[in-house]
């Protein structure tokens, strides 16, 4: 699987999303938003927040470009706000991918089961460049 840019946004990512779309002639393919997704007890989405994009993805000319908007309370540093998205279908190779990439980093999501991955996680590695781990099925 490739290797996938993901951008991250303060709030606007459907006008970006619109936009890029615009632009490359395509459409885009779901747009998902924290409010669509399960509530979590120990992680309540902020009253107004429902609407944010919690995931968006453009195919353009063949290439996967995944944008979200960063969760309410989060840091949002316009320049720095990408991260690559390692997807593949090996758990075995998901999760050593994962603990050697913690080396020298820190984990921002330990891997875990969520609404679209029985395995998902992100780590900042020792560049200071954040990963996120998905496990596809």
């Amino acid at each position: 699987m490739p290797i996938n840019a993901y951008l991250n946004f303060d709030g606007n990512t459907r006008e970006v999303v619109e936009f890029y779309a615009d632009v490359f002639k395509t459409e885009p393919a779901n747009l998902t938003t924290f409010g669509s997704m399960p509530a979590h007890p120990d992680h309540p989405l902020p009253p107004g927040t429902e609407n944010l994009i919690m995931h968006a993805l453009l195919i353009i000319d063949g290439s996967p470009l995944m944008f979200s908007d960063v969760f309410p309370g989060m840091p949002y540093h316009p320049g720095n706000n990408i991260s690559l998205s390692y997807i593949t279908r090996e758990e075995a190779g998901l999760r050593e991918a994962f603990h050697r990439m913690k080396e020298g980093g820190k984990i921002a999501m330990e891997l875990q089961e969520t609404p679209w991955s029985k395995c998902y996680g992100q780590v900042e590695d020792k560049f200071g460049i954040l990963w996120q781990f998905n496990l596809e099925e």
